[in-house]
């Protein structure tokens, strides 16, 4: 997996493990303005007091008698989460060390060097400098291993993400020192590199597929995400984009607002795209299309998957349900609980579900978590072991849960977005062997090394030429074997053919990353891709909605 300043790896305390689950529904609509602001409770004000007594009496008792010395502020953190617990999975507790980190998931743009990096057998691996950052400016090459920091040493000292992100990121101008070890060179090099200002990206990629369709991917909802999603889509049209395949899997969500503006871009008039209920009416809200988007006309299809959550699921729900296009993939992750963000006292937040999400139709977003956090966080395994991949669950399709879009087609609730065309994963080239050079890098430290040795013949290909002409050899798959063999991936035979096909198309993928960027990698990469295959199927149907029908 990979990470970079901005993404994070959370590890290690329980409050950790939860942050990627609460980050992405952060509220950026107005809704949530000036609500969190301290007020006793009036719905059982008698009981609310009575246990707040409770609680300060025991603390107080502990902090004075108990025979050990005991850290006051860990103890209150620790019985606050386990009491959120009791609620729902996204209702959380954030303690005030942790708020740098939380509130950077969603920042439009960060201070620091400017690494992507994956840590990997106690070691942290450059992955890629960004674009027109420090690190790139410097010198620093994907494959690089950073072995010391400001003069200590992080490798093989059990570092985290979180120390690499402490170390590496600082303010604009400051300066950090960095050794590190290049190839098979055991000298260390030394780099001086001056932090600066680093724009995250939230639109992958954005290309043509041939003459007439776009293809855009967005990988969450950040403060940038609508401007970039808006320069991808005006720079399609621009190609002669006619129809357009929007690609939300495996993004978690984020801001409220960029995922209705962006749902607007597609549907005309003052069509409804969201709402929220809560207890009472203080937090019930509505939200419908207000401007003429760039693309309400022409076929559309969504891509989604069970990484797909929160914003991503308003977006697809809006376009489902207003029968203006189509869902191809499997059911999104189903993640439709809406926090208020409230800042306490000493610097700590506490995220609190105050409402629900519902598409227009009346689906909840959110999937049951009646079965307490332990069960809902095993919900992907079960979704594997039920073989809902493979096959759409029959289970989810009941009366109770059957909805109707805006022109009446049959649409089902039971958590997440179902999609209308329904691709199952494509097991048949996957091993354990595949897996393995996935987990240790392999293919991407022998694509980066390929490139570098033939640099100057690859670079002199046009895009076109190398995905059309250029072919990954079996010498070249020995090659890489043997290098995997080296990172001690045992080879096996029988694995390694079955996944052969996928293994050339993820080199040629690689290596095209390394020469053209994004825009080289992902087309290569769709070209073994079964869902955005599927997608390129249904544009008949995409185009019958996009007409009215359905």
């Amino acid at each position: 997996m990979e990470h970079s300043e901005e993404r994070k790896d959370i590890r290690n305390s329980p409050i950790q493990i939860k942050l990627p689950l609460f980050i992405a529904l952060a509220l950026a609509a107005g809704v949530l303005i000036g609500a969190n602001t301290f007020s006793p409770s009036t719905t059982n004000p008698q009981d609310t007091a009575k246990s707040y007594l409770k609680f300060r009496d025991i603390l107080s008792y502990i902090d004075r008698d108990y025979v050990d010395t005991v850290d006051i502020e860990a103890l209150t953190d620790h019985a606050i989460t386990e009491m959120l617990e009791k609620l729902d999975p996204h209702t959380s507790y954030i303690p005030a060390k942790d708020m740098a980190m939380a509130r950077s998931y969603l920042e439009g743009d960060f201070e620091g060097i400017g690494v992507e990096f994956n840590i990997f057998k106690d070691t942290v691996y450059v992955i890629t400098p960004l674009s027109g950052g420090p690190s790139e400016a410097a010198g620093l090459l994907a494959g690089d291993k950073i072995i010391k920091v400001d003069g200590e040493t992080v490798a093989g000292t059990g570092i985290t993400n979180e120390g690499v992100f402490k170390r590496l990121r600082g303010k604009k101008g400051s300066k950090v020192n960095i050794s590190v070890m290049r190839g098979s060179n055991t000298k260390l090099l030394p780099f001086t590199i001056q932090r600066d200002k680093i724009p995250t990206v939230s639109v992958d990629v954005s290309y043509m597929v041939g003459d007439k369709t776009g293809y855009i991917k967005v990988s969450r909802f950040s403060a940038n995400t609508f401007e970039e999603f808006k320069e991808a889509l005006t720079g399609l049209k621009k190609k002669g984009m006619n129809q357009l395949i929007l690609d939300l899997r495996g993004n978690p969500g984020g801001y409220m607002d960029h995922a209705t503006r962006m749902a607007d871009e597609f549907l005309a008039g003052n069509k409804l795209l969201v709402y929220t209920d809560g207890k009472g009416t203080r937090y019930d809200s509505k939200s419908f299309a207000r401007t003429k988007g760039d693309f309400e006309n022409g076929p559309l299809i969504i891509l989604l998957d069970e990484g797909s959550a929160s914003a991503s699921e308003i977006v697809a729900g809006a376009i489902q349900d207003n029968d203006r296009g189509l869902i191809v993939g499997r059911r999104s992750f189903g993640k439709g609980l809406v926090q208020m963000p409230i800042p306490l006292n000493d610097g700590s937040e506490l995220r609190l579900t105050i409402s629900r999400y519902y598409t227009p139709s009346g689906r909840s977003i959110q999937k049951s978590y009646k079965n307490g956090t332990e069960e809902y966080a095993k919900d992907m395994l079960h979704r594997l072991e039920s073989g809902e991949y493979f096959h759409p669950d029959s289970s989810l399709f009941v009366d109770s849960l059957k909805y109707k879009t805006s022109k009446g087609r049959i649409v089902y609730g039971g958590g997440g977005i179902m999609p209308d065309v329904f691709v199952p994963r494509d097991t048949t080239a996957f091993s354990e062997y595949l897996s393995q050079l996935y987990n240790k890098n392999v293919m991407r430290e022998y694509a980066l090394a390929y490139y570098k040795n033939n640099q100057k013949q690859l670079e002199k290909m046009s895009f076109a030429q190398y995905k059309k002409s250029f072919d990954v050899t079996d010498k070249m798959l020995q090659d890489m074997v043997k290098l995997a063999g080296k990172s001690e991936v045992e080879y096996n035979a029988e694995q390694f053919n079955r996944s052969k096909s996928l293994i050339r198309n993820n080199l040629k993928a690689f290596i095209a990353r390394s020469v053209y960027g994004n825009a080289g990698f992902f087309p290569v990469l769709h070209e073994a891709d079964e869902d955005f295959q599927a997608a390129l199927k249904q544009f008949g149907r995409a185009q019958k909605l996009a007409k009215g029908g359905v």
